[in-house]
């Protein structure tokens, strides 16, 4: 169990500086919005290219980001009967929630997304829209984003059975508790 420990402090470790660098295209997202914004009301001008900018972007901390944020525990759950039940009864539904859904929908959503991107790569498919960019980037990342959420879900099973077994605290009860709960 202390290998998987080791092999989960590093997946976590490298999801933390990812999940920082991550964090600069929020404001690049920002910026982008903004001159597009300035330029479309000041000059009568707009593009395309910008505007699918800006949703790649917003598509990229999303998908990319979901690791990240499982990782820190600020992912949004329904918590009214979970919060009133005991902590072994919790780690047992996360751990089933982890294997039974969790990971297959991550890889499921894997396996069917690849060849979607792929078609796009490979046919150099161009947005509909006239001086679109190309659209091969944006579909890489359903695949990518889900690669990172799924590798993350397992270091988060890890730490789980470590917590159950009483060889780790439990690294949500230190959460800073910005999860929003209901």
């Amino acid at each position: 169990m202390n290998f998987l420990l080791s092999i989960s402090r590093g997946i976590d470790a490298v999801q933390e500086r990812f999940g920082r660098a991550l964090m600069w295209l929020i404001l690049a997202a920002v910026l982008v919005s903004s001159v597009n914004a300035i330029i479309r009301f000041a000059l009568s001008r707009s593009s395309n290219a910008w505007l699918e900018l800006q949703w790649y972007l917003f598509s990229a901390v999303f998908l990319l980001g979901a690791g990240y944020t499982l990782m820190k525990n600020e992912h949004i759950k329904i918590d009214i009967v979970n919060a009133r039940l005991p902590h072994s009864v919790r780690n047992y539904i996360e751990l089933i929630g982890h294997v039974f859904f969790l990971l297959p929908m991550c890889l499921v959503i894997i396996v069917t997304s690849l060849p979607y991107f792929w078609r796009s790569f490979a046919g150099s498919e161009m947005s509909v829209n006239a001086g679109g960019l190309i659209v091969w980037p944006a579909k890489l990342i359903i695949p990518v984003g889900f690669t990172i959420l799924l590798i993350q879900g397992v270091s988060e099973f890890i730490k789980r059975i470590a917590v159950m077994r009483g060889m780790i605290p439990d690294p949500h009860e230190q959460s800073s508790g910005h999860g929003i709960e209901v």
